[in-house]
């Protein structure tokens, strides 16, 4: 394995098209990097900072804009309008018929869906922008600057319309940084920024860790704390890794072939990516950001409040175990919304391709149902370990909610980085092929 890693690397290195797009790839990324520390105008930046590192909702938005709303930069809400919409026309591909129709009209059709995908994320980032501004400023101006309050002379909505305006332009700005990475550089450009916000995260949260454990309490057990979490940190992207390009191969014969086939019909692991986790913990986390700019703590007395907070926290017993059933729940929907098992029946067929032992059409519709199903329980598992993990560590080793080993954030950087590097490499392949044929 090492080989092959040292021979990609040589591979790579030895190519000047794909160290130029490596280059493109970095320095837009840069540029984005910097976005997120450009504020909007007219906010007590302070304050929102202190507001955002207190809420969990709003910290999870903040590690995937790369730490743009926890600056309330022009970019506080990044590439996740985008994300957004893209799985939401998906979804309704499923109960509307035009929809579902011009997805299936080829390359026309695909541009047609991208345009949708736009428009639809403008007016996401335009009413998240709003949203995000009435939660986080509030109906009277809290978090505004003293000069700003002077200005509007109470017709602040004209306030929230243009910072709302600013934030979806940061969010157009970041869409088609995304755009030119797919174009010009390596991998597909809206992961790499959420990858990129993420990672940006991680010198912050292992300062976090020295600090908590080889800071002024430091002693022998907090320093084998220390190791015990980094090992633990190791030993989860070790095995994320691995997870991630496990697939179950279905083996497929051609009646017009003869001999062997070595074709085959791969379902990944997790076919469903990070997902159901996401949609999981953004579910869990809303009402208690509601509750928080409420005005609430966890802690309140209210009786209400206490009810919430031991359904929603992913602290308590209750809300743990509804965590859990929703990321079985996404997995499940979202992994048999992928792979249809009707439609690889019917390509079967229509290839005179068949499943060895396994009679064409409805039966092998039923058998790769019940491979699909299989799979994606382990899958689930796998992701539901991984969710797991950074909370029982937190509640372990007292962490606090910035350090976080395991979780959301890895899965992505680690499926981001095996799936660009696979790019990268098939792509120098094609160079080194095209340019031997010439």
């Amino acid at each position: 394995m090492f080989k092959n890693f040292i021979k990609s690397v040589k591979l790579v290195f030895s190519n000047a098209t794909i160290l130029q797009r490596i280059a493109i790839t970095l320095g837009i990324l840069l540029v984005f990097k910097i976005g997120t520390f450009i504020p909007i105008p007219l906010v007590d930046h302070n304050l929102v900072t202190q507001l955002v590192s207190g809420n969990t909702f709003l910290e999870f938005l903040n590690q995937f804009s790369g730490g743009g709303l926890s600056n309330f930069s022009i970019l506080a809400l990044g590439i996740s309008p985008y994300i957004t919409s893209s799985i939401v026309i998906e979804m309704l591909q499923l109960v509307l018929p035009p929809l579902k129709e011009l997805a299936e009209e080829g390359e026309v059709g695909k541009q047609k869906m991208n345009k949708i995908i736009r428009w639809f994320s403008v007016f996401l980032a335009f009413v998240q922008g709003l949203a995000l501004l009435i939660s986080i400023i509030g109906t009277n101006g809290e978090y505004l600057s003293l000069t700003a309050l002077a200005d509007v002379k109470g017709n602040i909505i004209w306030l929230y319309l243009y910072m709302a305006t600013v934030i979806t332009a940061g969010s157009c700005f970041t869409i088609w940084l995304a755009d030119l990475i797919t174009q010009y550089g390596v991998g597909n450009g809206s992961s790499l920024l959420i990858a990129t916000g993420i990672i940006s995260g991680i010198p912050a949260m292992m300062t976090g860790l020295v600090n908590k454990f080889l800071g002024e309490n430091a002693n022998a057990a907090n320093i084998i704390s220390y190791i015990v979490c980094i090992l633990l940190y190791v030993l989860v992207i070790v095995g994320v890794v691995y997870l991630e390009a496990t697939v179950r191969k279905i083996p497929v014969q051609y009646a017009n072939r003869s001999g062997k086939s070595d074709s085959n019909i791969p379902i990944k692991l997790n076919s469903a990516s990070v997902i159901p986790v996401i949609f999981a913990s953004t579910i869990l986390s809303l009402p208690l950001t509601v509750i928080g700019l409420m005005g609430y703590s966890s802690s309140s007395s209210e009786g209400w409040v206490s009810w919430m907070t031991e359904i929603f926290s992913t602290s308590k017993p209750i809300g743990i175990i509804l965590y859990v059933v929703l990321i079985y729940c996404f997995s499940f929907f979202y992994s048999f919304m992928q792979i249809s098992p009707e439609k690889i029946a019917e390509n079967l067929q229509n290839s005179n391709a068949f499943v060895p032992s396994i009679r064409p059409g409805e039966e092998t519709q039923n058998y790769v149902s019940r491979i699909l199903f299989k799979v994606t329980l382990l899958g689930a598992t796998y992701l539901t370990i991984v969710a797991l993990i950074p909370i029982i560590t937190s509640l372990i080793f007292d962490l606090n909610s910035s350090i976080s080993i395991g979780g959301t954030g890895l899965l992505i950087v680690v499926g981001v980085a095996v799936e660009t590097m696979k790019q990268i490499e098939t792509d120098a392949n094609e160079q080194t092929y095209s340019g031997f044929a010439d």
